[in-house]
């Protein structure tokens, strides 16, 4: 069965979170899906496209399903991660991509969020991204849209605490564009949506594609890449690693040695 949902009417696609088994956590299976939807709707010429879970439920997703990550000694978030595949496809969308949120947003969900084009959420949203509750090493694109979006204290925030950012502070610090209630979230995200829908799309596409590429333009030498890889080589071949990844698996409180 599909764990996503897809609606395509007026030019704007809609992809829907169905996979609440897992709470909609972001498995190789669910992101197939979701890329699968993405091309389908490039091939016809989306004007927009919204990203919403299925159903108003406590979570919107959980993020990087855990159990599919290695368990230690492998990087964990590789360049072809089914993760980061679908925010390259996020951003390379020609279209804007909004997305609805009601619930709380998780780990790589959002980041996900965060390579949206536009956020529209309601009074039950919050936001948390959570490696370090894993001892999990990000990774310099990951980073990139959190600080291509956020002031750096909230990011540096948002990565050392990994606790959640409720929505009216989300509003306030920019992660989301606006908070609206509840019972509006689904009729305000669609009345955006059309709006887009009937501008420009070769404009819109222009813009989208050019504050893509400014926004991360940033230069970065090759001895400064290694050494921003070997620290993150070092977190996946430590101790707090596997054991994050096995206190996940346990359901139980990790002990962190450090390095």
């Amino acid at each position: 069965m599909p764990l996503v949902r897809t609606t395509f009417i007026d030019h704007i696609g809609t992809i829907a979170l169905d996979h609440y088994g897992k709470r909609n956590a972001l498995s190789r299976a669910l992101i197939a899906d979701m890329l699968a939807a993405f091309d389908d709707f490039r091939k016809r010429s989306a004007r927009a496209v919204v990203l919403r879970s299925a159903a108003n439920e406590k979570v919107w997703s959980t993020g990087h399903d855990v159990t599919e990550l290695p368990k230690a000694n492998i990087d964990p978030l590789p360049y072809g991660d089914p993760l980061e595949q679908l925010m390259r496809a996020v951003k390379a969308f020609p279209a804007p991509v909004l997305a609805m949120v009601h619930g709380s947003v998780w780990g790589g969900a959002c980041e996900l969020v965060m390579t949206c084009d536009i956020v529209i959420a309601d009074e039950t949203a919050t936001f948390a991204i959570t490696p370090a509750r894993l001892g999990l090493p990000y990774n310099t694109a990951g980073f990139l849209n959190f600080i291509s979006r956020l002031p750096l204290t909230v990011v540096k925030e948002m990565f050392f605490t990994a606790d959640p950012i409720a929505a009216e502070r989300a509003e306030r610090v920019g992660i989301v564009n606006m908070i609206v209630p509840a019972a509006e979230l689904e009729s305000r995200t669609t009345a955006m949506a059309k709006t887009i829908a009937q501008r420009s799309p070769a404009a819109i596409a222009a813009y989208k594609e050019a504050i893509r590429v400014l926004s991360e333009a940033v230069a970065v030498n090759p001895d400064t890449y290694e050494y921003l890889h070997g620290l993150r080589r070092e977190v996946y071949f430590g101790p707090d690693y596997q054991e994050g990844i096995q206190a996940f698996l346990e359901k139980r409180p990790p002990q962190f040695r450090g390095a």
